[in-house]
């Protein structure tokens, strides 16, 4: 029988606290962009900050900033380098001091979605030795609850839910935030709204959620942050340009900034 999740994870380093996981139930709710955003945001407020993407079949970090890494997961998981030596930095043109350093993932390589629990294991304890130089260290996983998605995600520091109002966000957020728990009952997990239309409908899709991890887990997670719907948003995703480069003061920009504040004061 497979041991949970939570049996295979060593004693907590103090390094996972630095570790702040995107995650999401279902694809499309704009996870990657929102541990883009959060990144950026984090590095502007002065923090030192490493984004990995941890999507190890889909991924596309380097895309939306438009980036040409030299290196990416393959090398790290390869052998060819360790997890430092395989970052790009990108650089914030207004303020050189509000870049953060990228690990970029390999997108449509079927080897790495089909990697072993040691390797997993592995990858997931480099970036907790990894975050002893850093302020912050941000994993955007895959959608959904296979075992890479679990196994990166189990870990002492947050882990984001990233949820929209759709009925079907909702219910494979709660999936996966069901999972989580089972692993680890102890697990740090906030929920954010993204593409609320208002912060009326992003609070009303937070109870929703929060009402059925009530009523079955008997947990609540904690609200972490409201996003609203912005069009901002797929300019800057159109133009491979960070939200807070090419639309600082829109609405969605704000907000995460806003999520920001609060990841350091939490």
């Amino acid at each position: 029988m497979t041991a949970p999740v939570s049996q295979l994870r060593p004693t907590p380093h103090p390094n996972e606290k630095r570790l702040i996981t995107i995650a999401s139930g279902k694809g499309g709710v704009g996870k990657t962009w929102l541990a883009i955003s959060l990144s950026h945001a984090l590095a502007r407020m002065g923090r030192k900050v490493m984004l990995f993407d941890g999507d190890l079949g889909l991924a596309n970090v380097d895309i939306q900033l438009g980036l040409s890494p030299n290196a990416d997961t393959s090398d790290i998981l390869s052998g060819r380098l360790k997890l430092t030596d395989a970052v790009t930095r990108f650089e914030d043109e207004a303020a050189r001091s509000a870049g953060f350093d990228v690990v970029a993932g390999r997108s449509g390589a079927g080897t790495l979605t089909g990697l072993g629990r040691d390797a997993l294991i592995g990858l997931r304890q480099g970036l907790v030795h990894a975050a002893g130089n850093y302020d912050h260290v941000l994993l955007d996983l895959g959608a959904g609850i296979e075992q890479p998605v679990a196994i990166l995600a189990s870990h002492g520091g947050r882990c984001l839910v990233v949820v929209t109002p759709e009925p079907t966000s909702i219910n494979d957020a709660y999936a996966f935030i069901k999972l989580r728990r089972m692993r680890d009952a102890t697990a740090d997990i906030r929920v954010v709204i993204n593409q609320a239309q208002t912060r009326r409908e992003g609070e009303q899709t937070y109870e929703t959620i929060s009402r059925a991890c009530n009523n079955f887990l008997k947990f609540t997670p904690p609200l972490a942050g409201i996003i609203r719907r912005d069009n901002k948003v797929k300019d800057s995703i159109r133009a491979q340009m960070s939200l807070l480069a090419r639309h600082p003061d829109s609405s969605a920009a704000q907000d995460i900034e806003a999520l920001a504040v609060k990841m350091t004061k939490d």
